[in-house]
C-alpha cells in the first residue's frame, strides 16, 4: 500500500527551520520572533508579521520544553490556597485561572490549611517544579521567598511580596450602616478564626466603625469562630451558642457567608425567622449566598477580580515590567437581599 505523501507531511510536526525556509529568512531571525526574544524588537514590524503569519499558516507549534530550557523559563506559577474547594479560595482561583489563561501561563496548586509546615513543604515543591512566582490565598506570609509573591489577602510587609487588600473599614461601614438604618442596635458579631489572614483586621475595622456610628458591641454578643470548616457548619454551632446566652439581639454580622448561612439554620431550628426576628449579614458574596433561603445580604469582595489582579501583578514582576507594588487595594460593595429587614422586636 502506497502511503499518501500529503497525509504523511501533515503528521510530521513543522519545524522552526521549515518556517524559516518558507519565508526565506534565517532560522535565528525566525526564532527571535517566535520566541519573543528581546532581539525581535530590532526586526522590522512587517517582517515580524510575515513570520507570525507563516507560522499560523504552517501550524507551527514550538516545543515548549526546549523553549523553556533555552530561555530558562517555565511560564508556570504556584498557587497555595487554604483548601481545595473552599468557597473564598474557589472564587479567587477562578480569577487566577482566567488570568493565567490570558497570559499563556500555567499554574500548579498546593494547600496550607493554615499550617506553616505544610505551607513550607508545598512552596518548596512548587519552586522545585519551576514556579516562577507564588500566589498565596488566605495565609499570613511568615517571610519573603526567592521568587515574586502576591498574597491574597496580605497584611505583612515582606520583601518581594505584593499584598492584595480589601478596604475593611469601608466594608464594616457598609454592613453596620445598613443595619443601623434598619433600626438595629443590638448586633451580634462573628469574629474570624485566628489563623485567617483577615480576622484581626476585619474585627478591628468592625470595632472602630461601630464606635464611630455610636453602636456598642456587647462582648456577650461577640463569638470567635474556632474552626476552619469550609461548610455552613462553621457558623451553625456558634449561632446556637448565641441563643444559649439569652442576650437579646436583632441582627448578626457574620465573618463570612458560610458562617452566616450556618447561623441562619440554627436560628430557624430554634423557631426564629430570618429576617423577621433576626437580620443576618454575611461577607464575601460566594455563589451560595444568592441561593440560600432567605437569600443572604452580604458585603461583596471582588474575589475573581482579586485573582486576576494577582496574576497581572505577579507576571509583570516575573517579566520585569513596571515597578513592583507593595500593596493593591480593592473596594467592597454591599449586596442587599432577603436576610435583612427593619427591626421589629428583640429577643426575650
Amino acid at each position: 500500500m502506497v502511503k499518501d505523501k500529503k497525509s504523511d507531511t501533515k503528521e510530521k510536526a513543522v519545524t522552526l527551520k521549515a518556517v524559516a525556509a518558507h519565508v526565506g529568512l534565517s532560522a535565528g531571525t525566525v526564532s527571535s520572533v517566535l520566541n519573543d526574544a528581546p532581539s525581535a524588537k530590532h526586526i522590522p514590524l512587517q517582517t515580524r508579521q510575515r513570520i507570525l503569519a507563516a507560522a499560523r499558516q504552517l501550524d507551527y507549534r514550538p516545543n515548549f520544553f526546549a523553549r523553556s530550557l533555552r530561555k530558562r523559563r517555565t511560564h508556570t506559577i504556584g498557587v497555595i490556597a487554604e483548601a481545595i474547594g473552599e468557597p473564598y479560595g474557589a472564587g479567587v482561583i477562578a480569577g487566577i485561572e482566567s488570568g493565567v489563561r490570558q497570559k499563556s501561563y500555567f499554574f500548579l496548586t498546593g494547600v496550607h490549611h493554615h499550617d506553616r509546615e505544610l505551607f513550607e513543604r508545598y512552596s518548596q515543591l512548587l519552586l522545585q517544579r519551576g514556579a516562577e512566582g507564588i500566589i498565596t490565598v488566605d495565609y499570613n506570609m511568615p517571610h519573603s521567598m526567592p521568587v515574586p509573591v502576591v498574597a491574597i489577602p496580605g497584611h505583612r510587609q515582606e520583601e518581594g511580596v505584593t499584598n492584595i487588600v480589601l478596604d475593611h473599614h469601608h466594608a464594616a461601614e457598609l454592613a453596620l450602616k445598613h443595619l443601623k438604618e434598619l433600626g438595629h442596635t443590638k448586633i451580634a458579631v462573628f469574629k474570624g478564626y485566628e489563623q485567617s489572614a483577615d480576622a484581626e483586621f476585619r474585627w478591628n475595622a468592625v470595632s472602630q466603625v461601630a464606635q464611630e456610628l455610636g453602636l456598642k458591641i456587647d462582648s456577650e454578643l461577640m463569638v470567635t469562630l474556632d474552626s476552619m470548616d469550609a461548610t455552613p457548619n462553621l457558623g451553625y454551632p456558634y449561632g446556637k451558642q448565641l441563643l444559649v446566652r439569652k442576650r437579646p439581639f436583632t441582627a448578626l454580622l457574620a465573618y463570612n457567608d458560610i458562617s452566616a448561612i450556618g447561623a441562619i439554620r440554627a436560628f430557624q431550628e430554634a423557631g426564629l425567622k430570618v429576617p423577621e426576628d433576626i437580620s443576618v449579614v454575611g461577607f464575601d458574596d460566594v455563589p451560595a449566598a444568592e441561593f440560600n433561603h432567605p437569600s443572604l445580604t452580604t458585603v461583596r469582595q471582588p474575589l475573581e477580580r482579586m485573582g486576576q489582579i494577582a496574576v497581572e501583578v505577579l507576571i509583570a514582576r516575573i517579566e520585569d515590567q513596571g515597578e513592583a507594588r507593595q500593596e493593591v487595594a480593592v473596594q467592597p460593595e454591599i449586596v442587599v437581599r432577603e436576610s435583612t429587614a427593619t427591626v421589629r422586636n428583640a429577643l426575650p
